[in-house]
């Protein structure tokens, strides 16, 4: 199924398999599974970062707003993985005011 397709699908549906989808995704996102981290101390005192490493989330989304592709940021961060990047975008997605909070709180640092 393709994202217009979903998008189609979920037009259709009434409010409350909406709110049921909605409970769905998010716990999908919230999933430790994800390969997103919080550990409090660590990339500004807990800040999303991709699974074992101190690369935060809004770092990278931030490198795509600086019009970086994703195969630019896999050159840059040889270490990360294709599916880290989904999990990334997947995250700030679910969680744009956390990530931009963040992009603005490091700019100003």
């Amino acid at each position: 199924m393709t994202i217009t397709e979903l998008k189609v699908n979920l037009a259709s549906l009434n409010s409350a398999d909406k709110a049921a989808a909605i409970e769905f995704l998010l716990q999908t996102v919230s999933n430790s599974s994800l390969g997103i981290k919080k550990t409090p101390g660590v990339c500004g005192g807990g800040d999303a970062c991709v699974g074992n490493t101190r690369i935060p989330v809004w770092s990278l989304v931030n490198y795509r707003h600086l019009g970086a592709n994703d195969g630019r940021i896999l050159q840059d961060f040889p270490h990360l993985s294709a599916a880290d990047l989904v999990n990334a975008w997947a995250y700030a997605d679910a969680y744009p005011e956390e990530i931009e909070t963040a992009i603005a709180r490091n700019e100003a640092a």
